[in-house]
């Protein structure tokens, strides 16, 4: 189990994070990598005392997608409020913090530098550790929420930016087996989400809309890689963008509910399949779901399935799948991809 000792900014004094710190940890997280302005405090990276998210889709579906200029300036007005509303929550003051904790990195540039700052601000008036995250190895630990999910395990990671499956051996020890070579699935599913007409958010939408067809309407194709682990969907998109056209020859009215399904089923069996393959080659029999997709119906159904055969299936509740600032929280806590540095600085993409 893994512990580590970061230094309070002002005072220099060691303070132990970890499950081997020998006294409950306490994190105060902020999230802002995108369009959502999250703050939440975590005791000992399981147990959610306060979680509050400030969401701005209704600012983006005018622009069918996150602005980044516009994003960042609506970070900068939510901030101080969901600060304020996570210690209120939570029944806490600053002085009952262990540390605080900011997401780094990937994300929007000027979005993840509001929450950043903030958390910096915060270490240095408290004279608490600052803890920066990496957004990804936290969806993973979004799982660890309310649980007693422990390494080792595979995880698939499916976001708007990312699709990846990890073998997890440990808290501190990952590996990316798989990834996609082009589009994440959240691209894609917005890309065809809107081909068909589907209003921003296109995934959430799409899913909904594939529940109302016939997932076996219209065949699609499915990429064939060297790395039997990776992914690619742009193929599928230009497939589907052909399909579309065709049949607006075809039909007075498009059946958009088939070709929803259609696209559902295609992507979702191929994410299933993968995994599960992943899974079985490195004999490993829970599998966890990550990142904002895998709140996906289709997705969630397919997995969980395989309950039945044996295997332990982790996916985090709903309002832990997307954007929010308690698997920052959980992700501090497990050390995984973190930086205890008040030099760091935020970056857009993995390297």
């Amino acid at each position: 189990m893994p512990v580590k000792e970061f230094r309070t900014p002002i005072s220099d004094k060691p303070v132990l994070i970890g499950p081997e710190s020998g006294k409950d940890n306490i994190i105060f997280a902020i999230e802002s990598s995108c369009d959502e302005t999250a703050a939440a405090i975590v005791k000992n990276g399981r147990e959610v005392l306060s979680n509050v998210v400030a969401s701005q889709i209704k600012t983006h579906i005018e622009f069918g997608g996150v602005v980044p200029e516009v994003a960042a300036r609506e970070h900068l007005e939510a901030i101080n409020v969901v600060i304020a509303q996570a210690f209120e929550q939570a029944g806490l003051i600053a002085d009952d913090i262990t540390a605080f904790a900011a997401t780094v990195g990937p994300g929007l540039v000027g979005s993840l530098l509001v929450g950043m700052n903030a958390g910096k601000a915060l270490a240095i008036a408290n004279d608490k550790p600052f803890i920066g995250v990496n957004h990804l190895n936290a969806h993973v630990c979004a799982n660890y929420l309310n649980t007693e999910l422990e390494p080792p395990f595979v995880a698939l990671l499916i976001s708007g930016g990312h699709t990846q499956i990890i073998e997890v051996k440990s808290y501190l020890e990952q590996k990316i087996i798989g990834e996609t070579i082009d589009d994440a699935i959240g691209e894609a599913y917005d890309k065809v989400a809107r081909l068909i007409g589907l209003p921003y958010p296109g995934g959430v939408n799409l899913d909904k809309l594939a529940q109302t067809g016939n997932p076996f309407a219209f065949k699609l194709p499915e990429a064939k890689l060297q790395n039997e682990y990776d992914f690619s969907f742009s193929g599928l998109k230009t497939a589907s963008l052909q399909l579309i056209q065709k049949l607006k020859k075809e039909y007075e009215e498009l059946p958009k509910a088939d070709i929803a399904a259609s696209f559902q089923e295609n992507v979702t069996s191929t994410l299933f399949k993968k995994t599960k393959k992943a899974a079985d080659n490195i004999n490993a029999k829970t599998i966890v779901l990550a990142g904002g997709v895998a709140a996906n119906s289709e997705i969630r159904k397919k997995f969980f399935a395989l309950r039945e055969q044996g295997y332990k299936i982790y996916a985090p509740e709903m309002k832990y799948c997307t954007d929010n600032a308690s698997m920052i929280a959980s992700s501090a806590y497990f050390l995984a991809n973190t930086t205890g540095n008040l030099e760091i600085e935020v970056f857009s993409r993995m390297s």
